[in-house]
């Protein structure tokens, strides 16, 4: 064998390119982790990706909806918002209701700031629990990446979301909360259903279970830990989360 074989041969094998790692957290999930998991740790491709899908949602919303009623269905569809609004003065309303509308304009233009920032707060919690309570070795930029690649599936329900805003629904039955048919809650009355068994229906949702199975795959490898613990780190945040949310609709409603 000649000096350049055996150099070839101690060569590592190229990494794969951002787009082939979009592709394959759909069709081959663990390729690309293994792929971040060795050193490409790029993520702007899955942040652009979801930053073109979410402005095309946007687009819907402002055009076949409109923002103000968009924040028309959100009091109405909260009771007890709805009673607050009654009492208080026209002057008073009249402003809330344009606060409330810069608001949710506002969460829509600056959606790829908010989500790199629940991306690195989301990421620090789980690089913390991977590795200090499963023995973990990763990385925060591992996983960090990790999270904007198992976040892509995000984009289907956007695009149904989108999908549904321009099938010819009524805008007043629309809710940017729970915008696509991908979990319990998008066939329940949200004014009619209890409010806690609402919030436990509305996170019982397809893509969300998807995107945790991915990261916690996505975490285990780059942390080189069993696929189980990342399960575990994952789901058990998850349910947290669900758990406290269920508890203050309970509550508040």
């Amino acid at each position: 064998m000649s000096d350049m074989e055996v150099q070839s041969a101690s060569l590592p094998a190229p990494g794969l390119t951002q787009w082939q790692r979009v592709a394959d957290t759909f069709t081959a999930p663990s390729k690309t982790f293994e792929d971040i998991k060795h050193g490409n740790k790029s993520w702007w491709m899955p942040l652009i990706i979801m930053a073109i899908v979410g402005y095309l949602f946007f687009a819907a919303v402002y055009t076949r909806v409109g923002m103000q009623q968009v924040v028309d269905n959100q009091i109405r569809m909260d009771p007890s918002t709805a009673a607050r609004m009654e009492k208080v003065p026209p002057e008073q309303r009249e402003m809330s209701m344009k606060i409330s509308l810069y608001i949710t304009e506002g969460i829509f233009i600056a959606s790829p700031v908010m989500v790199i920032i629940i991306a690195a707060i989301v990421s620090l919690v789980l690089w913390g629990t991977i590795n200090f309570a499963f023995g973990g070795k990763a990385t925060f930029g591992g996983v960090l990446a990790v999270w904007f690649y198992a976040s892509l599936p995000s984009i289907v329900k956007t695009l149904l979301g989108t999908i549904v805003v321009f099938s010819g629904m009524a805008p007043e039955s629309f809710n940017i909360k729970n915008f696509a048919p991908t979990n319990l809650g998008a066939f329940l009355d949200p004014v009619e259903t209890n409010k806690a068994l609402y919030a436990l229906a509305t996170s019982l949702d397809a893509i969300t279970i998807w995107t945790m199975v991915l990261l916690g795959m996505g975490i285990a490898i780059v942390a080189g830990v069993k696929r189980g613990s990342g399960y575990i780190a994952v789901f058990a945040w998850w349910a947290i989360i669900v758990l406290v949310g269920v508890g203050v609709a309970a509550v508040t409603g």
